[in-house]
């Protein structure tokens, strides 16, 4: 690999100004009673400069506050993701670079990894930040049977083989391996990251490494929990945000605990991030998270009750935001979306019926049921034209991308639709002219939903009038989304409909799990996906060529070098492509994006992706401010 992500004062080219500016004014008054020390002495030795010429931004004002709906409470965790402080993060073009860390050396094996922190960071209670918050993270937390019983995550693992960590200094760790582990900085730089660094000066109240026993024991049966790892575990949650009192590096910190329909989050006096003339951010003093029923978010924002949203709406909402628009102070932008397909059906090739599971198992059977989609009235009817028919598959803007992987199989052709599944042997039907199955039950696909997406119920309808003229029906079953997994991983789920793939925006460096039967929660291949993850205690092995040869190329792409990747990963797209594995249905659905007007750097065009991207994240909203 030989890589060395360079950060410091010159991280990407920014140059930090040699005189900062005046005190952030929401800390006067705390800097002024000696409550807090000076700006200058809050930040790191060298804080991570902002490169506002590389990412087309301006120099902004401190102040304010903004507004922002979330559907449910959980949802506070959307904090840690618009956020995005992360030791290492994508930038603007999805490149890797130094964030919370310095820099990152990396050796040409990718089996060894040197992290440098900042020197001078500190937690948010203005403790430092050193190499002891991942030393506890490493022996006291995940190499803890009681707080981990299985053990550390499988990122920190090459096959068997668990990481070695040193401490090389106050401000240097090492985490290597004998062999490459091409996972370590995607995870690392993953919207929901894996904390690998906690508050050791914080939690080690709550360890029994480090607590009196009887005080400990005190602490738990006060709080009606079962031991000191429940204890210690309800503490940390650093995603899940429902420890108020818990140091963070988030550029802003929760102070409202649940229940509540209403979080204001208040910037850290001690966030590691400047702009080019020194100013520490974020500009904006305050995040709101209203809570609120998700059918009224188009509603509220329309009557101007937010200053930023993008979640919970969708393209149906854009026509009335935008007739709002002149009454209202925003606008309405539409931005690029990096999931692989808007909706897909899952074929569950694993699903218990044994009938029904040679019939899927069957490629001409998937090809069918693909050719017999009408894309182009899905696109026309429900998305104004403005999306595309697309398999589901990586983007025109991933260097994996080939035309043939979006467009594989998806013209409306009825003729040859039918054609295959005569060709298949499923040329009987009944009465009402439904092809039979093999063992002569009338071929009716129960396609299940979890009903939290309207949309997809509607293109279920359209994509259920087509089939029909190939002899098949369809019937929709809605499910709570845990049910409607569990039904998946048991395989009494024939198939279903969610979400496409979240990366469609892959690189040879990005790991293909999405493609390939590693992973339980994938719909099309469950229980190989479990018997992956369980290393083959559950679940079942992979018995199709084409799933074997995906496997093969998985191993390929973990311990090949550059070349190798890029060479494993267009043959898992290769295969998933003449498979057809899951079937999109359209793509390319633009995102609503609602942005107050005196809200400044927000892009006017951006990608809205989960991963990698983290929505709003790699556009830093920590350097959004108001220019009133």
């Amino acid at each position: 690999m030989g890589a060395i992500f360079a950060g410091g004062l010159c991280s990407g080219g920014a140059v930090l100004s040699t005189s900062a500016q005046a005190e952030v004014p929401y800390f006067e008054d705390a800097v002024a009673s000696g409550e807090l020390p000076p700006m200058l002495d809050r930040l790191p030795e060298h804080p991570k400069v902002i490169d506002f010429d590389a990412e087309d931004k301006t120099v902004g004002k401190y102040g304010g506050q903004f507004v922002t709906i979330m559907g449910r409470s959980k949802d506070i965790r959307m904090a840690v993701v618009y956020g995005y402080a992360r030791l290492i993060g994508y930038d603007e073009n999805l490149d890797l670079k130094p964030d919370i860390l310095e820099s990152l050396d990396v050796n040409d094996e990718g089996n060894v990894f040197t992290l440098h922190l900042r020197k001078g960071h500190k937690w948010s209670d203005g403790e430092p930040f050193t190499a002891e918050d991942f030393r506890y993270y490493w022996e006291d937390i995940v190499n803890n049977d009681e707080l981990f019983p299985v053990g550390p995550p499988r990122f920190l693992f090459v096959g068997d083989e668990p990481a070695t960590f040193e401490i090389l200094d106050e401000f240097t760790v090492r985490y290597s391996w004998s062999q490459p582990n091409p996972f370590f900085l995607t995870e690392l730089a993953g919207t929901r990251p894996p904390f690998i660094y906690r508050p050791a000066h914080y939690l080690k109240q709550f360890h029994e490494n480090y607590r009196d026993a009887a005080e400990l024991d005190a602490m738990v049966k006060e709080r009606g929990l079962r031991s000191w790892a429940v204890l210690h575990t309800d503490i940390d949650r650093p995603y899940k945000l429902s420890n108020i009192d818990r140091p963070s590096l988030e550029p802003w910190l929760i102070t409202t605990e649940e229940p509540s329909d209403r979080f204001v989050f208040v910037r850290n006096p001690f966030y590691h991030r400047v702009d080019p003339a020194g100013n520490q951010l974020p500009y904006i003093d305050k995040m709101i998270f209203n809570i609120a029923n998700s059918k009224l978010v188009p509603a509220k924002v329309g009557a101007g009750e937010v200053d930023l949203q993008s979640r919970i709406l969708s393209l149906k909402d854009y026509t009335f935001l935008k007739q709002a628009e002149p009454q209202q102070n925003y606008n309405v932008r539409l931005w690029d979306v990096g999931a692989g397909a808007y909706a897909a059906l899952y074929p569950n090739l694993t699903c218990s019926d044994p009938v029904w599971r040679g019939v899927l198992r069957d490629v001409r059977f998937r090809r069918a049921l693909s050719l017999a989609i009408n894309r182009t009235e899905i696109n026309r009817v429900m998305f104004f034209g403005l999306a595309q028919p697309t398999n589901n598959t990586v983007l025109p803007k991933s260097p994996l991308y080939k035309p043939e992987y979006r467009e594989n199989y998806i013209q409306f052709d009825v003729d040859k639709a039918n054609a295959l599944l005569d060709e298949m042997g499923l040329d009987e039907r009944n009465g009402d002219g439904i092809r039979l199955l093999p063992d002569g039950r009338p071929m009716e696909i129960i396609v299940e939903t979890t009903g939290e997406n309207p949309e997809h119920d509607d293109m279920l309808e359209l994509v259920g009038d087509s089939w029909r003229q190939v002899g098949i029906k369809m019937f929709v079953k809605g499910l709570q989304r845990e049910v409607l997994r569990n039904r998946a991983y048991t395989g009494e789920t024939i198939m279903s409909i969610f979400n496409g793939i979240d990366n469609g925006l892959a690189t040879p460096n990005s790991v293909p799990s999405e493609f390939v039967p590693v992973q339980q929660d994938t719909l099309q291949w469950p229980k190989w996906g479990q018997y992956y993850q369980t290393d083959g205690e559950a679940g079942e092995a992979p018995d199709m060529p084409a799933a074997k040869e995906l496997m093969v190329q998985y191993r390929k792409w973990q311990t090949g070098n550059d070349a190798a990747r890029m060479a494993a990963w267009q043959s898992i797209l290769d295969i998933n492509s003449e498979n057809m594995f899951s079937i999109g249905l359209i793509g390319n659905v633009p995102q609503p994006v609602v942005v107050d007007k005196d809200m400044r750097n927000v892009p006017e065009k951006g990608i809205h992706s989960w991963e990698p991207g983290a929505f709003f994240g790699i556009y830093r909203p920590d350097t959004f401010w108001w220019d009133r």
